[in-house]
C-alpha cells in the first residue's frame, strides 16, 4: 500500500462541513477534526493517496437553488484542497499519478444530476470548475434519469430509465473526459448509458446485489455488462447495503462483495468507493478513513494477489479515467452539444426562459412601460374603490 496509496472515489466530507461549520473553513482544523472519521491525520495513517471529494446537494433542491449549493460546495472543496499543504489539487490522471508522497491528491465528483437543472452549459461550467465525474441521479428522478431510489422522492414520476436528453447528457460528458458515475441509478438507467457511452463508466460507491439484495446495488447482468464497458465498481462499506441489516458487519462481509464481483466482472473491475461521512454506519474495523490496511490484509488472506490489489487499490481507477480522457481528446474537433431538454418536460414556477421582449429595448421604453403600469394600477384600485362603495 506504500507504493500503492488508496484512491477512494466518494467521501462526503463537503456535506459535514457545511452540516457542522457552514463551510467556514477558518473555523476547524481538518487536520485534527475529530466531529467526522475523516482528517488528514487519518487519511495518512489509512495510505490515502487520492480522494474523490463528494460535491452533494439534497434532492430537495432540485427546480430550486440546487445550481448555487452545487457552486457553494465546489468551493469549499477548492478552498479545503489549497488551503492545506497534504492536499494537492487535480483534475487529470497524470496529476493524480504524480502527486508528491508527501501529498493526496484532491478531486471533485458531483452526486446527483439534479444540480445541472437540466442544463449542458452548468454541466460544461462544472467541468470548466474541475469536476471530474457525476452521477446521473441521486435518491430523485432528475426530468432525463430513473434513480433506484423511486419511492423517496416524488420528482419526475413519469421518468424510465434515460431519455433522449439523457443521452444527451452522457454524450456531452464523453465529450468533455467527465466520468459518469451510475451509482444511485436505476437499472434501466444503467443499462441504457451503458449502451450509449463511448468511454468506460464507473460505479464511486456501490456494492454487489447478490450479495446484498439492496436496490443501490449492482446486480450480476450489469456487473458483465461493466466488464464488457470496461468499467469499475468502487465497493462501499455502507453497512445498509453490504449485509441488508443480517446480523453483524465487518471487514469480512466487505471482502464478500469484492470476492463476488472478481467472480462474475473480474478483478480489473473493483476499486473502493467507501462513502465515508455520506453512509450512517460502517463495518466493524473499518469505522474510518484510516482503516483501508485491514481490508486489504483481509483480501490478502482470500488469496488475492499483489497485482490484483493494486488494481483494486488504484490501477483499475487510473487506467478508466485515462481511457475517458482518450475519449475526450478523440473528440476534440467535436462542438459543445446545444441540445435542449424539451421545455414541457421541466415546467416549474423557478424556471425563466429569457426571451427578448416584442420591440425595441431602451431606457425610455423602460420607464414609458413602467409609467403605464403605474396608471393602470391607479385606475383598477380608483374602480374597486368605487365598486366597494
Amino acid at each position: 500500500m506504500r507504493s500503492s496509496r488508496v484512491i477512494d472515489g466518494h467521501n462526503d466530507l463537503p456535506l459535514k462541513l457545511r452540516w457542522h461549520y457552514q463551510n467556514k473553513l477558518s473555523k476547524i482544523d481538518l487536520r485534527t477534526l475529530n466531529k467526522t472519521g475523516t482528517n488528514i491525520q487519518k487519511l495518512k495513517t489509512g495510505l490515502v493517496g487520492a480522494q474523490f471529494w463528494s460535491v452533494y446537494v439534497l434532492c430537495s433542491a432540485q427546480n430550486k437553488d440546487a445550481v448555487r449549493l452545487t457552486l457553494e460546495q465546489i468551493d469549499v472543496v477548492k478552498r479545503m484542497c489549497e488551503s492545506y499543504q497534504e492536499f494537492e489539487l487535480v483534475t487529470t490522471s497524470h496529476g493524480i499519478a504524480n502527486v508528491p508522497d508527501d501529498k493526496i491528491a484532491c478531486l471533485i465528483g458531483i452526486e446527483g444530476g439534479h444540480t445541472i437543472d437540466s442544463s449542458l452549459a452548468a454541466l460544461r461550467m462544472y467541468y470548466e470548475l474541475g469536476v471530474r465525474y457525476m452521477s446521473l441521479t441521486h435518491t430523485c428522478n432528475t426530468p432525463w434519469a430513473e434513480t433506484s431510489s423511486n419511492h423517496v422522492h416524488n420528482f419526475y414520476p413519469r421518468v424510465k430509465g434515460l431519455t433522449a436528453f439523457g443521452k444527451e447528457v452522457v454524450k456531452e460528458m464523453n465529450r468533455l473526459g467527465m466520468m459518469i458515475d451510475l451509482s444511485h441509478a436505476s437499472d434501466a438507467t444503467a443499462r441504457a448509458v451503458l449502451k450509449t457511452s463511448r468511454a468506460p463508466i464507473i460505479f464511486s460507491h456501490s456494492s454487489a446485489f447478490s450479495v446484498c439484495n439492496h436496490s443501490r446495488n449492482v446486480p450480476d447482468d450489469i456487473l458483465k455488462l461493466l466488464k464488457k464497458n470496461t468499467g469499475i465498481i468502487m465497493v462501499s462499506f455502507s453497512t445498509a447495503m453490504l449485509a441488508c441489516g443480517d446480523g453483524t458487519v465487518n471487514i469480512s462481509t466487505v471482502a464478500d462483495h469484492f470476492d463476488h464481483t472478481r467472480k462474475i466482472a473480474g478483478s480489473t473491475s473493483i476499486g473502493i468507493g467507501s462513502d465515508y461521512e455520506g453512509a450512517t454506519h460502517f463495518p466493524e474495523g473499518l469505522e474510518d478513513v484510516s482503516k483501508y490496511p485491514a481490508l486489504i490484509e483481509e483480501l490478502l488472506r482470500r488469496r488475492w494477489t499483489d497485482s490484483e490489489l493494486r488494481g483494486v487499490l488504484r490501477e483499475n481507477i487510473l487506467r478508466v479515467f485515462t481511457e475517458v480522457e482518450k475519449v475526450q481528446h478523440k473528440s476534440s474537433s467535436a462542438n459543445p452539444s446545444e441540445e435542449e431538454i424539451p421545455p414541457e418536460k421541466i415546467l416549474h414556477s423557478c424556471r425563466l426562459d429569457l426571451r427578448r421582449p416584442p420591440g425595441p429595448i431602451t431606457h425610455s421604453h423602460a420607464a414609458s412601460s413602467w409609467g403605464e403600469l403605474n396608471s393602470l394600477i391607479a385606475t383598477v384600485m380608483t374602480t374597486l374603490l368605487f365598486l366597494c362603495k
